[in-house]
């Protein structure tokens, strides 16, 4: 059940002896187990009760942790890198700096680095697609331009297999998938400006 004015956020299945990995826009992550989180079917509770975390700070991402994993993480300036999802584990509830942050500048996405190519999408509506070995890895750091604005920031990131195309949610009460294949036009290097989304793609700032 929901309370009023809340939604779903994340959705992923996990052990009670998993740890879950909480990246927030303020480039730390936290760390609680599964085993912590509230049973039965009521509203929950409030996961900042359980961390450190300033009511101004959005939650950017939320899942199991899993030894080898690599993890995308990325900032509104546009600036990103992959870490090793091992070296994110914090020991307090006060969390782990893992994104330094220019003032203004907050983290804005976070994912599994799980496919060959990154899809960048910021700017004016620009769309930048380019291998996953161009990102450095780092334990800590601001990272590297993934795209660059003349205005605007990031809006979203993903990986994904180039083989298998670029998909994305279309929206609607039915949620239809799009997947294009033809993206030459928007394959560059890492750090370019892009090109215009593709036609059709829905009026908003994400993939999904």
């Amino acid at each position: 059940k929901y309370k009023e004015g809340d939604e779903e956020r994340f959705r992923f299945h996990a052990q009670t002896t998993d740890k879950l990995l909480i990246f927030a826009s303020n480039g730390r992550f936290y760390t609680i187990g599964a085993d912590r989180l509230p049973g039965g079917r009521g509203f929950g509770e409030p996961i900042r009760l359980m961390l450190h975390l300033d009511n101004d700070e959005d939650i950017v991402g939320l899942f199991p942790h899993r030894p080898g994993d690599k993890v995308i993480v990325a900032s509104s300036a546009g600036k990103g890198f992959i870490a090793d999802a091992d070296n994110l584990l914090a020991q307090t509830r006060q969390g782990k700096q893992v994104m330094n942050l220019p003032k203004g500048i907050r983290a804005k996405v976070c994912l599994l680095a799980e496919g060959d190519h990154v899809a960048v999408m910021g700017g004016e509506k620009k769309l930048l697609i380019f291998p996953t070995k161009e990102m450095t890895t780092l334990s800590r750091g601001q990272g590297v331009v993934l795209q660059k604005y003349k205005k605007g920031g990031l809006f979203d990131v993903k990986c994904f297999n180039l083989a298998e195309g670029l998909s994305w949610t279309m929206g609607g009460a039915q949620g239809r998938i799009r997947t294009e294949f033809e993206l030459d036009m928007w394959l560059g290097k890492r750090g370019n400006v892009g090109r215009r989304l593709p036609r059709g793609f829905p009026n908003r700032k994400s993939f999904d």
